[in-house]
């Protein structure tokens, strides 16, 4: 009984700080968008690219 409740403790932990994550990397990637510039992102193929914060913005999930 005391392992599921430190599972589920750890599952919304983990939860919690995927959605600060997510969310602080918004708020990033707008004052960015605002500010007219680029950001370094990596991918799968070539590494690392720069890319208008104004694209990016559009590819990442809604508040």
């Amino acid at each position: 009984m005391i392992i599921k409740t430190q599972n589920t403790s750890i599952k919304d932990l983990a939860q919690k700080i995927i959605t600060g994550i997510t969310e602080s990397s918004r708020r990033l990637v707008e004052k960015a968008a605002a500010n007219n510039e680029s950001l370094i992102v990596g991918d799968n193929v070539d590494g690392f690219k720069e890319v208008p914060a104004k694209e990016l913005l559009k590819t990442m999930p809604k508040k």
